[in-house]
């Protein structure tokens, strides 16, 4: 088998000398970064895969809006369609649709009230857009820990404890954007998916070894409930025992279905598509076949986004809403010293 992988390993070699010296471009001034006169929050990541970004930076937004700290989320708009308008929502009205913005700028539009969300490459330019739009203190950076032509304050850097960093190997081989040894960039690490703190001891005992100074902290995600197409509420009790099919294009299906056996329903099949898939009606048709014995079809809130304009109300599909919680309440002291 690693026979097999040994092309992908040569190929990683020259993936890993172009971001080596891009990231020693940056440190020496020779390429060009940019600092905003007000605190820049990056939350990010080194591996490929779905860590927990998008909760996260809505975990930081209302954490800090509840501590008198108001905010702008600067996103990149991953898969939206260009558009020249780069305000998705000024807080209190969206106006850009999950196409155009993307489906985690979106999602996080919809859900953070009073928290403009901002995307496009530029998000120095799109920095300034805010900060001469909106009576904001302070910048959260979606998915920035690579993008270093804006300057940051704090860079959180999100590992998923469940996956770790694989085999350590680069891109193409391995799962890994950046070398480990970048790992020092960071200001703290969050370790995502974690259900108790004492079981990533070796991962934490590694990150000690790279990077001594930087805290590490916990977190897992907390299931409220589900929502249908319409925006109606569901408790998560009404599910429990309840047969369903689970339905996903997300970078971990299986952790999804996994989170809905801990909330008591039986999964009897999964439906799973790529990442950031955008669903057609031929798509939900399909699940026909699929979803006989079930009682419900469950998704994520972000694929639910991605089939706005569907005809969703045909099948009983709901979304399971969730939210990243902190183990500790010393990240968000952390967070503060900044503002």
């Amino acid at each position: 088998m690693k026979a097999l992988l040994f092309p992908l390993y040569l190929l990683s070699i020259p993936y890993g000398w172009a971001i080596r010296l891009r990231t020693a471009l940056y440190a020496g001034n020779l390429l060009k970064s940019y600092q905003l006169p007000c605190p820049v929050i990056s939350v990010g990541n080194i591996t490929v895969g779905g860590t927990g970004k998008t909760p996260l930076v809505m975990a930081l937004a209302r954490g800090l809006k509840e501590r008198g700290i108001s905010v702008a989320v600067l996103s990149r708009g991953y898969r939206g369609k260009k558009t020249s308008q780069v305000i998705v929502s000024d807080g209190r009205t969206i106006s850009l649709s999950p196409e155009e913005a993307g489906d985690e700028p979106y999602l996080m539009a919809k859900e953070l009230k009073e928290t403009p969300v901002l995307v496009g490459k530029n998000r120095f330019t799109n920095g300034r857009i805010a900060l001469q739009r909106f009576r904001i203190q302070g910048l959260i950076l979606d998915d920035g820990f690579q993008h270093l032509q804006l300057r940051r304050n704090l860079n959180v850097l999100l590992i998923d404890s469940t996956v770790g960093f694989g085999e350590a190997h680069l891109l193409p081989r391995g799962i890994l954007r950046e070398p480990l040894t970048h790992l020092r960039r960071a200001d703290l690490f969050v370790l995502t998916k974690v259900e108790h703190p004492q079981s990533c001891r070796p991962l934490e005992t590694l990150l000690q070894k790279i990077h001594p100074s930087a805290p590490v902290f916990h977190s897992h995600f907390e299931p409220l409930g589900l929502i249908g197409p319409d925006g109606g509420w569901e408790d998560l009790g009404s599910f429990k025992g309840k047969k369903v099919l689970a339905l996903s294009g997300i970078a971990n299906p299986f952790a999804f279905s996994s989170l809905l056996k801990k909330c008591g329903m039986e999964v009897i099949t999964e439906a799973v598509f790529p990442d950031h898939h955008c669903y057609t009606q031929e798509d939900l048709a399909s699940l026909e076949e699929k979803r006989k014995g079930a009682d419900w079809i469950v998704t994520t809130e972000k694929d639910l986004v991605r089939m706005a304009n569907l005809e969703v109300s045909l099948y009983p599909i709901r979304a399971l809403r969730i939210e990243m919680r902190i183990w500790e309440e010393a990240f968000f002291q952390e967070v503060m010293k900044f503002f």
